[in-house]
């Protein structure tokens, strides 16, 4: 997601990212860009799953989601709203949850509580990557 911000201006991300599915389609997009390898059984091969833009393994029947195994999975607030709180905090790392509030207009506790699950991702993984499949 950092490479994105780097080249989005705020108003190209609100287009870019302007429904759940376009955020899902990203997601889809990033998380597979290797091929998809079931986590269950190591399988490549895949068919499309029940959710938009979810994969189920051809061999073990594993129905895999977008946002499963990202910082979006379980989130509890609409996607495109979780994409808007990462760009702010991606581009402007020391921004407060009180004027990310402000800007989006949520609750200043919703902003802080997905805030640090993304600068706790960040000071873990160093960056906002996809954790891979375990091997």
């Amino acid at each position: 997601m950092k490479h994105l911000i780097d080249q989005l201006k705020p108003v190209e991300f609100e287009t870019a990212f302007a429904s759940n599915e376009q955020c899902l389609e990203f997601l889809a997009a990033e998380k597979w860009k290797d091929g998809f390898v079931c986590r269950k059984c190591g399988n490549t091969n895949y068919c499309k799953g029940k959710t938009p833009f979810s994969c189920r393994c051809t061999r073990c029947k594993h129905d895999e989601s977008a946002t499963a195994h990202t910082i979006f999975h379980r989130c509890k607030i609409e996607l495109t709203e979780a994409f808007a709180i990462a760009y702010h905090v991606c581009s402007n790392p020391d921004i407060s949850s009180y004027e990310l509030a402000r800007r989006l207009e949520k609750r200043q506790m919703t902003c802080w509580k997905f805030k640090k699950v993304i600068t706790d991702c960040i000071s873990r993984n160093g960056s906002l990557q996809f954790v891979p499949p375990v091997e």
